[in-house]
């Protein structure tokens, strides 16, 4: 990768870094990310950065496992070990970005190790953690702000382009896989296909039936929450499925998506500014300055669809759930993307897909999940073609755990939600209305880790 300080001389330096991106096969990795609710245990309520059994007595409790902190403003904000990092979202939820690793035994194992020393943290400060896509009982109003600059600019912003931004960024969990490519051909590939898919993923993973302890009349109202954020950088993205896209128009698509900063020994609010501008050193807000590489690297993360390209493809649009969906995501998505056939199968299936049918879905999923109509039938039968695929996908890597032979059975709890039709979300609503007799509290006994 290049220097990051090196100032952006032309576009063809913004195309290079993604085609840097290129790795062999052999190479490929797996990097997994999942965030969660953070809670007292008492009564459920949110924790604040401070206290002494706020969000920052959570992260120092980190530091006994050997995990290194990072400050901003003296303030605790992550923690990095051995290619791994714990970040902090907006509303105190708690991320774990997973290192890159080989398989998915590695992964669960990861998971595992986490939320033990996460557990272990918590019960000494009777704090717990949830996994849903959407926080069951409490709004954006009612949580409390972390600080962190990049999180202030943004909650001045999001009200601007939407009404559910800050709901998004504060009473909102998810899980999302990493995946390399080997070249700009096998990228549009894997892009376009995730693209398609990404609605049976989100309607499998739909785990957000609730707002302010009631049903919401979604199955995902984390997905909900992204049609109303802004526009600007959300949404389908039809010039993914355009013979003209690859790298560079990637990169066209990045320059036009609004900055929120400029960081510079602090963030420098320009929410609303083009990079092009940054690029030719007439940013008013840093006038004269010319943006850097590192620069490049934070405009990659402005945009938010459910299929995000930076040096890997991030798939975006799974809800937060409790441990076996944690491994299930990052199985899912390697079976499809990195077995030929299987990736040819998939291709094949979506291939003849138009831009609208591939809205139908993703309009459909938030409140339907696997019952959405697609192309005269219903999510639900794509959703058991595509696992047939990523199935077969994982059983031809063949990478053998301690216990089982490949990666495939991590997909048994899809298997069967996709067999009955019964998302995590209707679990949570059956339980709503009868075992837990109306009382969406009850998810914080049931479902915590």
């Amino acid at each position: 990768m290049s220097d990051k300080s090196q100032v952006i001389e032309n576009k063809n330096m913004l195309v290079d870094y993604l085609e840097a991106g290129n790795t062999k096969p052999e190479d490929w990795r797996i990097g997994t990310e999942h965030e969660k609710f953070c809670f007292h245990r008492e009564n459920f309520s949110p924790l604040k950065y401070e206290g002494k059994s706020g969000i920052k007595a959570v992260l120092n409790g980190f530091k006994q496992y050997g995990w290194q902190p990072h400050y901003e403003n003296k303030n605790i904000i992550s923690l990095t070990k051995d290619g791994a990092s714990i970040t902090l979202e907006p509303g105190g939820q708690l991320e774990l970005s997973g290192a890159p690793v080989e398989t998915i035994h590695e992964t669960c194992s990861e998971i595992h190790t986490h939320l033990y020393q996460a557990k272990q943290v918590g019960d000494t400060l009777d704090v717990g953690y949830l996994g849903m896509g959407y926080h069951p009982q409490l709004t954006a109003g009612d949580i409390p702000h972390m600080p962190k600059g990049r999180y202030d600019i943004m909650r001045n912003y999001m009200p601007q382009k939407g009404n559910l931004g800050l709901d998004m960024m504060h009473t909102s969990c998810t899980v999302q896989v990493n995946l390399d490519y080997s070249s700009e051909a096998d990228m549009i590939k894997k892009f376009r296909v995730a693209l398609a898919l990404q609605p049976i993923a989100t309607a499998l993973f739909a785990n957000s039936p609730f707002t302010n302890g009631k049903p919401n009349g979604y199955k995902s109202y984390r997905s909900h929450l992204w049609t109303d954020t802004d526009q600007d950088r959300t949404g389908m993205l039809p010039f993914v499925f355009e013979e003209s896209f690859g790298f560079e128009r990637w990169v066209d698509y990045l320059l036009d998506v609004p900055m929120y900063f400029v960081y510079r020994d602090g963030y420098i609010p320009c929410a609303g500014s083009s990079f092009k501008d940054f690029m030719a050193g007439t940013l008013d807000f840093v006038p004269g300055v010319k943006a850097t590489m590192q620069d490049w690297e934070d405009q990659l993360t402005m945009p938010f669809p459910e299929v995000r390209l930076k040096s890997f493809i991030e798939m975006r649009g799974a809800d937060g759930g409790p441990w076996s969906k944690l491994c299930a995501l990052p199985a899912f998505w390697v079976g499809l993307m990195y077995d030929s056939s299987s990736l040819d199968a998939a291709w094949d299936l979506v291939k003849n897909w138009s831009v609208e049918d591939m809205k139908i879905a993703r309009d459909g999923v938030p409140k339907h999940a696997l019952e959405a109509p697609f192309r005269g039938g219903k999510l639900q039968d794509i959703a058991c073609e595509v696992l047939d695929m990523s199935y077969a996908g994982l059983k031809a890597r063949g990478r053998a755990g301690h216990i089982d032979d490949d990666e495939a059975s991590y997909l048994d709890t899809l298997k069967v939600a996709a067999c009955c039709g019964q998302t995590p979300a209707d679990v949570l609503l059956d339980a709503y209305h009868n075992k837990w007799k109306g009382d969406a509290s009850m998810v914080f006994s049931e479902y915590a880790y």
